[in-house]
């Protein structure tokens, strides 16, 4: 008897958003390593009585409740790009305007994944770059929520064999996206979320597969650039006696993640197994660690080196602020290069650096993107500019 295995380096992944117009299918080429899993949630009734006559009965019986949200995990690289322009599709694909491969991930993270003025909500695209906020996260469900257009995410297993096998997450969220710049590899972005169920399916039409199979669309990540300005240039004065604020700090790695904390709601119903029947969100988070080496620059006036961050961070007046406020720009990519990734934080707070002892001694910063006001949606802005 003949047996298919499957291997997951013979997977695709695919995005189907659906529309009012119909669905919309993206292949998005993802990194090894990813999981899906649903697990059951039962109940185990025992019987634990006293003896008679020396006997007692021992038995258990057992109950499946309910699925458990499925739950999965995926990388994929950072790969902004120009398109053609094909004048086809959702988009129309204007000629020279800057998308990226994973961009769709990002519309279900950041709001409803609508798609308004051929662009989705909450992006603003032109020929300089893309521009992604989370102005419209402010939301009880993420993603499209009407009856029967919920967001799928589908694993093909054995792609290129006679029998694949082609799995359909339904009414998929995205929850978690982890941006990581190591130093010696090229970006990428690790997401996680949650589905309602598990099932084989046949793969949708596939829309969008521009720039997937592209080798220009690549950040490497050691042209990473960060600067960071104090808003109290008094208290964090930056430069060695200048009044600056500002802060130039050389990597050697570091990430950024932002969080949506979405709780799946499952019914417990009586007497059949339930499954989960949508989510909520909760507080968004913004956070972020960076590394650096310890060092000290005494013909630099203008801007702060770690040695001057953290003693500015550990000064009196340091620590009789409990909130400080910088404007922190990540450059993934180099300043002015394409392709590259930046991240914008107008207001982010900053625990007290420590150091780490190894071969060169280095410092390790904590961060947390913080928005204007308690309600506000601006703790980071994504800017994508796609290779020239």
């Amino acid at each position: 008897m003949a047996q298919t295995l499957y291997f997951s380096r013979d997977t695709k992944f695919y995005v189907e958003l659906p529309q009012a117009s119909g669905e919309f299918v993206w292949e998005i080429p993802i990194l090894d390593g990813f999981s899906f899993s649903q697990a059951t949630n039962s109940t185990e009734v025992t019987l634990a009585e006293m003896s008679t006559g020396g006997t007692s009965r021992r038995g258990r019986a057992f109950f499946n409740d309910s699925l458990a949200p499925v739950e999965f995990s995926f990388s994929t690289y950072v790969r902004p790009y120009k398109t053609a322009g094909s004048g086809t599709g959702v988009f129309g694909d204007t000629q020279n305007e800057h998308h990226a491969v994973e961009e769709v991930l990002w519309a279900l993270m950041a709001g409803n994944a609508a798609v308004s003025s051929a662009n989705f909500t909450g992006f603003t695209r032109d020929t300089t770059d893309l521009d992604i906020t989370f102005a419209n996260s402010n939301v009880t469900e993420l993603g499209p929520t009407t009856p029967g257009r919920e967001p799928n995410l589908y694993f093909s297993l054995g792609t290129g064999k006679s029998n694949p096998k082609i799995y359909k997450l339904s009414k998929a969220v995205i929850n978690e996206a982890t941006i990581d710049f190591d130093i010696d590899g090229i970006a990428t972005i690790n997401w996680s979320g949650f589905a309602s169920t598990i099932a084989q399916a046949s793969l949708p039409t596939v829309d969008y597969t521009e720039d997937i199979t592209a080798d220009d669309n690549f950040i490497r990540n050691r042209l990473t650039e960060l600067t960071i300005t104090a808003d109290d240039t008094t208290t964090f004065p930056g430069g060695h006696g200048g009044v600056t604020g500002a802060y130039g700090l050389t990597l050697t790695g570091g990430s950024v993640t932002i969080t949506n904390n979405v709780t799946y709601i499952t019914p417990e119903t009586l007497g059949e197994v339930n499954t989960p029947v949508g989510h909520v969100t909760g507080a968004r988070s913004v956070t972020g660690s960076f590394t650096c080496y310890l060092s000290h620059d005494t013909a630099n006036s203008n801007n702060g080196t770690s040695t001057d961050f953290f003693a500015d961070m550990t000064a009196a007046n340091a620590l009789n602020k409990i909130t400080n406020s910088f404007t922190t720009t990540f450059k993934v990519g180099g300043a002015s290069g394409t392709p590259r990734l930046e991240l914008l934080m107008d207001s982010a707070h900053f625990e007290i650096p420590t150091h780490n002892i190894e071969d060169v001694i280095a410092v390790e910063t904590n961060f947390h993107g913080l928005p204007s006001t308690i309600d506000a949606t601006n703790e980071l802005a994504l800017k994508y500019v796609g290779a020239t």
